[in-house]
């Protein structure tokens, strides 16, 4: 099989992530109403401009899931359930920890301030950053995942089941965590929006997903399927992502001006969360229950790395465009890649550690 590599839209997300946010920037200083204006076409608080950037963010992701490997993954219950455990069972409560750790407390006098969210509720902006950590804590990641996978040389079968799972996952458990972990810190909780954006940014191109896939597969074959429409499609997701930051940062601006260690206050605690669940994962986990290192890459990737697309979108629905905790998730992103990327490298380095597992499976 030939070597599969990152697009130039993955490779680089950092770098556009970076022009996004001084692109925003610029924008909310030159003319602060387009975005204000953009955003005032909304349904029941629901942006309809944001909603589709949004929407085309989750649709490439899910077109590319085969469902019906989940029924394989019966033959190999334990990365399976492993995975499980650590994204819904750890990481949701270690990054609330380690989020409030800091940005609670250690950096608190570094965050001051406060903001009115979409709610109508005024909040200190520490806690707006804590819920955005929040929000990407319980969001694993479902779709670079992929990449990582392959890339570290992973069970790629494996990791596209758990993938499929997660999604499932998500549909019922990222509601009621949400709402749990948001309510712990003090931060308002409406129920209905929250629904709504689940709904919205995980069910609808899920379904959609599901259906074109099959669809287009019975029309055209799984060959035109992999070469010619998800390489099309590749870069549709990352640039309603980026399309989405735009507006985001033309808000965030001022804050980002007056405050330009913000992001790095952000970022220690995502990083520190992220490198966490990876060890966890891969030295301890993954040791003690004897898996073999294709099966043990991707459970740890997974883990460590983060559905930030989702996390964005239930951010700005939930406290608005504007937010505090729209800015953190957004944090995740910048950090996201290169740091995924040193960790499939040592994984790639450290393999050798489970050659007694794959012989005892063996």
């Amino acid at each position: 099989m030939a070597e599969k590599k990152l697009s130039i839209f993955e490779r680089y997300l950092t770098v556009w992530v970076v022009l996004c946010i001084a692109s925003g920037i610029f924008l909310g200083k030159i003319a602060p109403s387009v975005a204000t204006t953009l955003n005032d076409f909304s349904i029941y608080q629901v942006s309809i401009p944001i909603a589709v950037c949004l929407f085309f963010m989750m649709y490439p992701i899910m077109v590319k899931i085969d469902f019906a490997q989940v029924l394989k993954s019966a033959k190999t219950p334990k990365p399976v359930m492993l995975t499980l455990f650590i994204n819904w069972a750890i990481k949701p409560f270690s990054m609330f920890a380690i989020s409030y750790l800091f940005l609670g407390y250690l950096f608190r006098d570094f965050l001051p301030g406060t903001e009115i969210l979409s709610t109508g509720e005024e909040v200190e902006l520490w806690r707006s950053y804590i819920a955005g950590t929040i929000l990407l804590g319980i969001a694993p990641c479902t779709a670079m995942v992929l990449m990582w996978g392959h890339l570290s040389k992973g069970n790629d079968g494996l990791t596209l089941v758990m993938v499929a799972i997660n999604s499932l996952m998500m549909l019922l458990l990222y509601g009621p965590l949400g709402s749990l972990l948001l309510n712990v810190n003090s931060m308002p909780v409406p129920w209905e929006t929250m629904l709504l954006s689940v709904s919205i940014y995980v069910a609808l191109p899920l379904v959609a997903g599901y259906f074109s896939r099959k669809l287009i597969i019975k029309n055209k074959g799984m060959e035109w399927f992999n070469e010619k429409f998800l390489h099309w499609l590749t870069p549709v997701s990352i640039t309603a992502l980026l399309i989405t930051l735009i507006l985001l940062f033309s808000f965030k601006g001022e804050v980002i001006v007056s405050n330009p260690l913000t992001i790095l206050w952000i970022a220690i605690p995502l990083l520190i969360q992220t490198v966490f669940i990876f060890f966890l994962g891969y030295f301890i986990f993954s040791k003690y229950f004897m898996l073999s290192y294709e099966d043990a890459a991707p459970v740890s990737l997974i883990g460590a790395s983060n559905h930030f697309e989702v996390a964005i979108a239930t951010a700005i629905i939930l406290f608005g465009l504007s937010s505090g905790a729209a800015l953190a998730t957004v944090v995740g992103v910048l950090i996201e890649v290169p740091l995924m990327l040193m960790l499939v490298a040592l994984c790639k380095r450290t393999s050798y550690i489970f050659d007694n597992n794959r012989t005892k499976q063996a």
